[in-house]
């Protein structure tokens, strides 16, 4: 039998999602908790891999089991078993084809900017800080210069081991929510440090030191060595994974804007 659960976790103090030898990550301590409600070892795969101290509000996962359980059990039995910071939402029976990573039709993330002249004291590790002051209408303008497919070699790490860095934005929005901006982005997929490294050079343009044009620029160089900074990861979230609607998943707040405090 394949379950698909979706989990939400704070990143603060995880080595990121995926399992290491000797760090903690999130990977770990969900198969930890679903093997004790399992009675036997399970081995998850996600939607995608988050790095460490970034969050996730609906992070899709699914694993096998011959377990038979009520899917209720499944959550809070793993609930209970799980540290804090970590949320199993929901799970549910899904067909043997469905696969987290390889069903998945887009991700939707969103990065989280205070931009105050003080610094964050409760939001310090869900947010990132830019105490100067961002132009939200310079980095929308240069958002949307980057919709679309591409090849998006300019913005993705240099460690990246993606085949290929062609990748589709579908939607690409910048707000401002009082001493918030906030940045949505959806794309099919994305590569390592793709949205952190877009969240930099927006920025940048922001702050009134590149134009907007510079993000386009930056996309058709195809090289990461002039794109800037990467952003840190503090502010960014995973807010949904989308799949055919053949599924029935559920949709909580996918693609929803959010503010975690």
């Amino acid at each position: 039998m394949k379950i698909a659960a979706a989990v939400e976790y704070c990143g603060t103090d995880f080595h990121g999602w995926q399992r290491l030898k000797t760090e903690r990550s999130v990977q770990q301590c969900v198969e930890e908790a679903l093997s004790v409600v399992a009675n036997h070892s399970v081995t998850v795969i996600c939607a995608g891999r988050t790095d460490a101290r970034v969050h996730a509000l609906n992070q899709v996962i699914h694993f096998e089991t011959d377990a038979e359980r009520e899917m209720h059990s499944w959550v809070f039995g793993t609930n209970s078993n799980l540290p804090d910071g970590v949320s199993l939402l929901w799970a549910k029976v899904v067909e043997d084809d469905f696969h987290a990573r390889f069903s998945a039709l887009s991700r939707s993330y969103q990065y989280l900017i205070s931009n105050r002249p003080a610094r964050p004291g409760i939001s310090q590790h869900l947010v990132t800080w830019e105490s100067r002051p961002l132009n939200v209408s310079r980095m929308s303008d240069a958002g949307s210069r980057l919709t679309g497919k591409h090849d998006f070699t300019s913005y993705r790490a240099q460690a990246c081991q993606s085949r290929t860095a062609e990748r589709e934005i579908h939607e690409l929005r910048v707000e401002r929510r009082e001493s918030y901006v906030i940045l949505s982005i959806r794309a099919n997929a994305f590569l390592y440090h793709m949205v952190r490294n877009i969240a930099g050079v927006l920025m940048e343009i922001g702050q009134g030191k590149k134009e907007s044009i510079w993000a386009e620029e930056v996309l058709m160089a195809k090289n990461r060595a002039i794109a800037g900074v990467t952003a840190p990861p503090q502010g960014l979230y995973l807010t949904g994974v989308e799949y055919p609607q053949r599924y029935q998943l559920p949709r909580a707040q996918t693609g929803q804007v959010i503010l975690p405090f």
